[in-house]
């Protein structure tokens, strides 16, 4: 599909959760291409917080595709609520809800399950609301979680801050910051390190946000930068994005610096396509799929801008942004990203073969170099 716009492009049409209700992963998008994981196999990422928090309401528009407004009616979480991300990219994992009320020094909690298989622990914390209870909570949690596994990514949504002014937002998360660090200080778990976002669900920050915490459980990482990086440089492109497209988070971006605004360009130009997929892209009989290799959209911008979107797999989008000038030499950057995509197949390849574990270095060393002798240089 090729979807044209001269009028420019703006956050206008991007309603967050505008994707449609029934696209999404399916019970049967365990693709043999990426290959299916056990549950046991899987890192979890663990979503944590006082009650009313937003835990549930994170968890349901970032990869459920609930509309923010519908968030209001959720009811508490009183158990542990698990959900399956499974599909044929390189994200698999487990997100799991705890309830608000948990206490992890009671005998009955089993420590060792919860965050023996945990691979980031995400605690939420309610931004308009006094926030010195959760900062107990959290520096709980935090410490009896790392005696457990140290090895856990420990990650702090400062939330709900769409209701806060800019200078309130950036004092709360300093504030926050500080004494989440002091505590720790205190208690001599100075190696702890956290990471703090500010996020909401009525914008793109919380994809953003969860787009870090997913990139630090992909092994394959540094081998996706190091090829966006590459065919950034040859295709005279500004900006590219590796998009999960069911739920707009990024797994992988080049090393240059990412503008929030680029990103929900990119957000809503999935929606874009995807939207008009299902429109004009399935067949009378309502058979096919929304989104498949032949997916593509040109989008041009009234400031000299393209936004560029390629299919690479079921599941994931190159998002290329780069001046129209340089858009003359489509072809190059078609062939390049072909290259590309075969890349991204290899990448695959290591993955199954290495059942989950880390590529070596001389995969990574071999995979880069094959791909970059084997893009043209522009002239």
């Amino acid at each position: 599909m090729s979807f044209d716009n001269e009028d420019g492009f703006g956050g206008s049409y991007g309603v967050v959760g505008s994707f449609p209700k029934e696209f999404g992963y399916g019970p049967d998008d365990h693709d043999d291409e990426a290959g299916a994981v056990s549950a046991d196999a899987k890192p979890k990422i663990l979503l944590m917080g006082l009650r009313r928090s937003g835990k549930s309401s994170i968890q349901k528009v970032v990869f459920h595709k609930m509309s923010p407004n519908e968030t209001l009616f959720l009811e508490s979480t009183n158990k542990i609520m698990k959900d399956d991300i499974n599909n044929s990219s390189f994200l698999q994992f487990q997100i799991w809800d705890f309830p608000g009320q948990i206490d992890f020094f009671d005998p009955t909690f089993d420590s060792e399950t919860i965050f023996g298989g945990c691979g980031a622990l995400v605690f939420v914390i309610d931004a308009q609301d006094d926030y010195m209870d959760a900062l107990t909570k959290l520096h709980a949690t935090v410490s009896r979680a790392y005696k457990v596994n140290p090895n856990i990514k420990f990650e702090v949504f400062i939330h709900k801050v769409d209701g806060l002014s800019d200078d309130h937002k950036i004092e709360t998360q300093r504030d926050i910051h500080q004494r989440a660090n002091d505590d720790l200080q205190d208690a001599g778990l100075e190696s702890i390190h956290l990471s703090f976002y500010l996020t909401s669900i009525y914008d793109h920050s919380i994809f953003e946000a969860f787009s870090k915490v997913v990139q630090k459980l992909i092994p394959q990482l540094p081998t996706l930068e190091n090829l966006l990086n590459i065919l950034i440089s040859n295709s005279g492109i500004e900006k590219a994005f590796l998009f999960d497209v069911v739920s707009k988070i990024y797994i992988a971006t080049d090393s240059s610096p990412v503008d929030m605004q680029s990103y929900e360009l990119c957000c809503d130009m999935i929606d874009v396509v995807i939207d008009v997929s299902c429109i004009y892209g399935l067949s009378e009989d309502g058979e096919g799929s929304a989104y498949d290799a032949e997916s593509s959209s040109i989008i041009k911008l009234n400031n000299a801008t393209i936004l560029y979107l390629k299919e690479v797999n079921k599941y994931l989008a190159l998002v290329c942004i780069l001046r129209e000038d340089n858009f003359d030499r489509q072809g190059l950057i078609d062939y390049n990203f072909l290259c590309f995509k075969k890349a991204i197949e290899e990448v695959f390849e290591v993955r199954l073969k290495s059942q989950g574990a880390t590529p070596s270095s001389g995969h990574n060393l071999q995979l880069n170099d094959s791909f970059e002798n084997g893009m043209p240089q522009i002239v």
